[in-house]
């Protein structure tokens, strides 16, 4: 009897899916329909980039099991909707995705035989490094992306805090992209979906509270890290939500620093916090309160 069925696009779609940690197809189409309604472009980019970086890992025979989930492509998908984002769309910067993606399943790779939680640390790196080097070493123009602008312009307030939690985690600043990758999540796993609305609503909250940041919750800037956070932590144990928490104060206090810093924060809060929460989960709670895992 035939089970798992791969087909041809899984590890493709599954890439794209795996940004929001989906082992999903459907998820995964579902966010390149999202980022094409926001731009055309950047959706180009996301599929050359998750191409390449799937490729990739299949040309040096990396663990098939892994490719066919879609581990080799969320962080080359990043990179290449990120350089969009940042530059303007020179033969440069093409080149710059192509051989970042490339780069990436390499450093996923690594990680994985090292039994590394990465998340999207791979992605981080490199953009960092692109910006400085984009910037000051080999200057690439900068891109003006007016879409994010005009989004802030008409869309209600609170509205915007809920569709950015969702779409700015892959760089899209409409509401309807937004709303689509909710959905997304949703149909691959509600409870992720879910737990991520709450997270976006928690770390609005706490950027209010920090009373000078309201400019920065407009941007969706407080919500897409703790949307992540809230995904990998999302489960139906009572202790489930208390790791979520955690990880939203954690990637929250990350982000205040960062900022402050004027440092480019990108997914850095999310894998910052989730980090410590794993920490603080595995080697403190696991070992002081045996009794945790509560249903």
């Amino acid at each position: 009897m035939e089970t798992n069925k791969v087909y041809f696009w899984d590890p493709y779609l599954k890439g794209v899916g795996q940004i929001m940690l989906q082992n999903n197809a459907l998820t995964g189409l579902l966010f390149l329909i999202g980022i094409v309604i926001n731009s055309p472009l950047m959706a180009l980019a996301a599929v050359v980039a998750v191409v390449v970086g799937t490729m990739t890992a299949k040309l040096l025979k990396f663990n098939e099991d892994n490719i066919n989930s879609g581990l080799y492509g969320f962080n080359a998908t990043l990179v290449g909707v990120a350089l969009i984002v940042f530059f303007e769309p020179t033969i440069v910067i093409w080149a710059a995705i192509i051989i970042l993606s490339a780069i990436s399943t390499l450093i996923m790779n690594f990680c994985i035989e090292k039994k590394v939680p990465v998340f999207t640390f791979p992605f981080i790196v490199l953009v960092w490094i692109s910006l400085y080097v984009f910037h000051s070493l080999t200057p690439v123009p900068a891109s003006s992306p007016d879409y994010l602008v005009d989004i802030i312009d008409y869309t209600p307030f609170s509205l915007m805090d809920y569709g950015l939690g969702f779409g700015d985690v892959i760089f899209q600043g409409s509401l309807i992209s937004g709303i689509i990758f909710f959905i997304a999540v949703y149909v691959s796993s509600p409870t992720s979906a879910l737990y991520g609305l709450f997270g976006a609503l928690f770390g609005v909250l706490i950027a209010i509270l920090l009373k000078d940041r309201i400019e920065d919750v407009k941007l969706g800037m407080f919500s897409f890290n703790p949307v992540l956070c809230a995904i990998a932590f999302a489960g139906t144990r009572k202790i489930d939500g208390l790791y979520v928490i955690i990880a939203v104060l954690l990637s929250g206090i990350t982000e205040e620093i960062m900022i402050r810093c004027d440092l480019p924060v990108l997914t850095f809060p999310f894998v910052m916090g989730t980090w410590l929460t794993l920490i603080i989960r595995d080697v403190l709670v696991k070992r002081f309160i045996p009794s945790s895992n509560i249903e």
